[in-house]
This record gives C-alpha cells, structure tokens and sequence, in this order.
C-alpha cells in the first residue's frame, strides 16, 4: 500500500508489498542454483527499472538484459542510456518480447551465457543444460518472454502489475529451466522521478498513484523532451503553457466536458496516460 511518511517522494509512491519481501528471500536462496540471470527491462525507463535490491545476490553471474518493449521507446535515448549495463560477462539486447519468435532470439543466448560451465561439465563427461532466472520490476513482460520461449501460455500473464506469485520453474523443450519470479520493486525509491516514471509504465498499481498529478508530471515532461509528438497527438500549441493548461486543451480538443462546460480534468488525465502506454503519443523514453 501507498507509504503517506515516505518523504523521498512527493506523492508518497511505495508500493512494496509483503509478498515482495518474500520473493527477494526466495531469489536469494534459488540463485546458487541458477547459471544465467534474465533482467527483463522495460524499455522506456532502463534506470529506473533497476532494482538495487538485485545486486547483492545477482553478484557475478551471467547477465542477459533484456530491453523489451523496444517498440515503444526513443531508440536512441535508450541505448545510450543502457550502455551503462554493458560489463563482461553480460549480453545487452532489445526486443518486443510479445511478438512471435522473440524466444528464438533468447535461448541461444543462455546457452552462449553458460558456456564455460557447460563446456566445463561435457570435459566430465557430463551432459548439463542452464538453469536461468528470470527477474524484473512488475509488468515489465517476463511471463510474456517465458510464453514466448515456450511457445504457448505456460505461465499467467497480465496488464497489471503482480499477476505471477511465487516461483515458476519452466523447463523449455530443449531442457533449459527458466524460474519466473514475481515482478519486484524495493522499499523506497531514491527520488520522485524513479516512483513516476514506474508508476507511468504500469509498475504500480493505479490505485496506489494520483492519477491526476501523474498526468501533470507527464505532460511537463513531454513538453520539455517531446513537444513535437504531444502537439501532432492533440493538435495543439504548447508555446508557454503550464500542464493544467495542456491538459484543459487537450480536454477540450478531444470533447471531454462536464456539466457546464468545463473540462472533465480526471477523465483527460486517465486517457493521456493509457495513450501514453500504448505508444500512441510516440516513441518515449523517461529516463
């Protein structure tokens, strides 16, 4: 639930259920046992989807980063912010993981992460297929990766944040094991920025956010890094507007009125934000 003390954010964003603490606890004990780390990234907020909870069990093991949901990002903003995951022994790539074939493009690669401890076991005499976890925020597609790689719904997926509980162990048709884990935050973010733009891409629940402030950070941020792409959307003019301002013409053009003539302001905010999801506004990127 929302966290009112927190002061490290404005809208008191901390959303870290009891669940979570138990999947951190399980990720820690199942990573001795795991020979690759999937890192499932939302594309659109690379910093911010970084969990500095993983660190201290991640450690040195083979690292495949995952930027997914690529379709929807600014291309070049997000790679150049995701050369900063670049180290050895890590494989950084992008994709849409709900297109078909996506899994195509992974399983090569945690064999390729694993190689050395394959090659070290077949010198044995013994046949060994990687085991690789899974991890990421919620709602960043790592069921969708593992639907994928297994070609059908084998794990439950959703648009909504905490859809998988508990570990799944996925074993691929060429033997590999994948354990899906549930999506996991941490319990406090260092700043405004890192709890909105999580908030802003579905990696916390509606109700734990002010849809309304939510949509002002947007909109600020958008007229200040993406003009061109909210003016085209809305057909409007930005030239010195605040964001209630905007937003009040975006209400407006799109015919979103109350009682009176006014703007429905609640109404405007919430579609600005679904539009935003869906890339309809254009190819953003938040960090």
């Amino acid at each position: 639930m929302a966290n009112k003390e927190n002061k490290g954010n404005a809208l008191g964003i901390n959303w870290f259920p009891g669940h979570m603490t138990k999947t951190l606890r399980m990720m820690k004990a199942e990573m001795d046992k795991v020979d690759v780390v999937i890192y499932v990234i939302d594309s659109r907020i690379v910093a911010s989807s970084l969990n500095p909870e993983f660190v201290s069990f991640i450690k040195n093991k083979p690292v495949l980063y995952v930027l997914n949901k690529f379709d929807l990002c600014d291309e070049k903003k997000t790679l150049e912010i995701s050369k900063n995951l670049k180290r050895e022994n890590a494989i950084v790539i992008k994709l849409d993981a709900s297109k078909s074939g996506a899994g195509k493009i992974v399983e090569p690669l945690i064999l390729k992460l694993a190689q050395n401890k394959i090659e070290k076991f077949r010198k044995k005499g013994i046949k060994i297929l990687p085991r690789a976890m899974v991890i990421g925020v919620p709602n960043c597609g790592k069921s969708t990766l593992i639907n994928n790689l297994c070609k059908g719904a084998k794990t439950e997926t959703g648009n909504r944040p905490g859809v998988t509980r508990g570990k799944q162990v996925v074993t691929l048709k060429s033997g590999i094991q994948l354990y899906d884990t549930p999506g996991t935050l941490w319990p406090k973010f260092e700043s405004d920025e890192t709890g909105l733009n999580l908030a802003l891409v579905g990696s916390i629940k509606n109700e734990i956010v002010d849809t309304n402030y939510l949509a002002k950070y947007l909109v600020n941020y958008l007229s200040k890094n993406y003009n061109n792409e909210l003016e085209y959307r809305y057909k409007i003019k930005l030239k010195e507007k605040d964001a209630i301002e905007i937003l009040q013409d975006i209400g407006k053009i799109r015919g979103f009125l109350i009682k009176g003539g006014e703007i429905d302001y609640d109404r405007t905010c919430a579609m600005l934000i679904t539009e935003f999801r869906k890339g309809l506004i254009g190819k953003i990127t938040l960090d």
